[in-house]
């Protein structure tokens, strides 16, 4: 059956008809088209529609597949686009110069080099104190098995960061992801829900797994300041408007439970504060003896209010200027 536009002569002019039906029917007139049969390669429209289509390509192009993924290690998900946009430059701290975090580091990096390596693993929740380092302990643990991998010529991972507002795109961006063979590490960092915010159950579908969740080249790497992700008062409100306050409370604090690994970074001693201070002086060659530094280390913390590897960094930062010394800190 002819489900295609009609063409037939009226008064000379060239008339399409459209849709081909009995009644009803629609006239477009083109007097410029020539009556008769016209071949589609020889169609005076087909270098119009053409140009037209280049145009919309260019306005919008066709999104990059999965196959990006294979000259990069470290994407953002723009989700508006459904595009992965590459970072050349991954901005963070190396493993060598955090402190205070010796176990936490070792737990990650052992994790992150299992899935590396082929085996099974386990999606991370990294929470606690502000300013701990728990963002640059995920960048740096990946670029470090990333460099193993490649000493060994084994296959690297790809580190996908995507916005805590943008968790409502999860199906789409697994979508690409099941494309690819490459293993990727979902990040997102700064996680938590408010009251009335219904992302929470994206997340815990994909961390869930099984049919249509997450492919098994897929792990989740989150990190926030808070233990279950979720304030209490949004816990107790639930429970106390919920026909069973129990399953109210077992449904929110549940998503922390999704994460195999659970991993706390609490508040820096003055000791810990201390030896990051040093790590950051001694990799910049700062001009200043030890108990100076630390005694301006220990000042600046309490201006600030607080000891941690972030206040460290920006007490260095002031310290190097000071000083004259341009080498930016890594």
């Amino acid at each position: 059956m002819n489900t295609g536009p009609v063409l037939s002569e009226a008064g000379g002019d060239h008339i399409v008809r459209w849709p081909p039906v009995k009644d009803g029917d629609v006239f477009l007139s083109f007097p410029f088209l020539p009556a008769g049969p016209i071949p589609m390669t020889d169609h005076p429209l087909l270098s119009v529609l053409t140009r037209i289509a280049d145009s919309l390509e260019r306005i919008s192009p066709k999104p990059p597949g999965a196959d990006i993924l294979n000259h990069h290690d470290a994407f953002i998900w723009q989700a508006a686009l459904g595009t992965l946009t590459p970072v050349e430059k991954v901005s963070g701290v190396p493993l060598r110069l955090l402190r205070g975090v010796q176990r936490q580091m070792e737990q990650v990096m052992a994790n992150t080099r299992h899935f590396a390596e082929g085996y099974a693993a386990n999606n991370v929740m990294l929470w606690g104190a502000r300013g701990m380092g728990k963002s640059s302990l995920v960048k740096a643990s990946v670029a470090a098995v990333n460099a193993e991998q490649r000493a060994r010529k084994g296959a690297t991972l790809a580190l996908i960061e995507i916005q805590r507002d943008e968790l409502s795109t999860l199906p789409k961006l697994l979508a690409v992801l099941r494309q690819t063979k490459r293993r990727c590490i979902l990040f997102c960092d700064d996680l938590s829900f408010e009251s009335q915010d219904a992302d929470y159950k994206s997340l815990k579908s994909v961390l869930d797994g099984g049919i249509g969740g997450r492919p098994e080249n897929v792990l989740v790497y989150a990190t926030s300041n808070r233990r279950h992700l979720m304030p209490r008062e949004m816990i107790e409100n639930e429970s106390g408007s919920a026909i069973n306050p129990a399953e109210a409370i077992e449904e929110k604090v549940s998503l922390s439970d999704r994460f195999g690994l659970w991993i706390g970074l609490y508040s820096a001693t003055q000791d810990d504060y201390l030896a990051i201070v040093d790590a950051y002086a001694d990799n910049l060659k700062l001009p200043v003896d030890r108990e100076t530094l630390h005694r301006r280390a220990l000042q600046w913390s309490m201006s600030r209010g607080s000891r941690s590897g972030r206040v460290a960094s920006q007490f260095i930062n002031e310290l190097s200027a000071e000083l004259g010394v341009h080498s930016p800190q890594p």
